[in-house]
């Protein structure tokens, strides 16, 4: 089976694509560095020959709110119109759990718009909405540093890692379409605060969390539905402190 990973010199993309590949499927990853571009659609027409899937797991190159949206609405047109071309049966995206409960923020309005796309697109699909990543969690702590205190809201987050997202990934590409969601989310739900209080204590890292109901979430208000999953998700198998202590060794 031939499958196109789009993003697939990425984090998620790189390992999708050894996932695939030891599963003896034919991979082809696809992205600017390899010469496929969505925006532009330079060598698309000719990665997608031939194609059976196509797993889209692109991320906007730029986080502001009108690039991210154009960034996910033209690729996502561009892609999917590409793929009806050459006749691909199966197209596997990945998106975020919660992003209807987050769209205070650009970046999830962009990846509502990307869901909408597929979803009336008429092609065979599955998209995967994933919580966030074990990787992001510095970047979360960074985002709310002020002096030596870090303010973040105490909300429950389930954060995954994201060999656990390829994994899921992988499975869902190899398998026929759903045409509809699937999540996936880590083992443990936590606070917030509390992930960042772990990931700081393990890291050695002398800054002091400070639980505030107000703090944002790059922008976003959170609560206790807003980056969990909802009912029956899959479960990913590895734990924050196991992998957190995998990474530093």
């Amino acid at each position: 089976m031939k499958i196109v990973v789009i993003g697939g010199t990425g984090l998620i993309g790189s390992k999708l694509v050894t996932k695939l590949r030891a599963g003896g499927h034919d991979v082809l990853p696809a992205s600017p560095n390899t010469g496929v571009n969505t925006i532009t659609r330079e060598g698309l027409a000719e990665a997608l020959h031939g194609a059976n899937v196509v797993v889209d797991v692109a991320n906007a190159p730029l986080w502001e709110d009108k690039a991210v949206l154009e960034f996910f609405e033209t690729s996502g047109r561009n892609l999917l119109a590409a793929e009806a071309a050459a006749g691909v049966r199966h197209h596997v995206a990945l998106s975020v759990v919660g992003t209807e409960r987050l769209l205070e923020g650009g970046y999830f309005r962009g990846k509502m718009a990307q869901e909408k796309l597929i979803e009336e697109s008429g092609m065979p699909y599955t998209i995967l909405r994933a919580t966030q990543f074990f990787e992001f969690v510095s970047g979360i702590a960074q985002s709310g540093t002020v002096g030596q205190e870090v303010h973040l809201s105490p909300a429950l987050i389930q954060p995954i890692s994201s060999d656990d997202v390829a994994a899921a990934l992988a499975d869902l590409a190899v398998a026929k379409p759903i045409n509809g969601m699937v999540e996936v989310a880590g083992p443990e739900a936590l606070p917030l605060d509390e992930l960042v209080r772990r990931f700081l204590r393990i890291t050695k890292d002398s800054r002091k969390v400070v639980p505030d109901v107000n703090a944002r979430y790059f922008g976003i208000r959170l609560n206790d539905q807003s980056l969990t999953p909802g009912k029956n998700p899959r479960i990913g198998s590895a734990r924050f402190e196991d992998w957190l202590s995998q990474s530093i060794a």
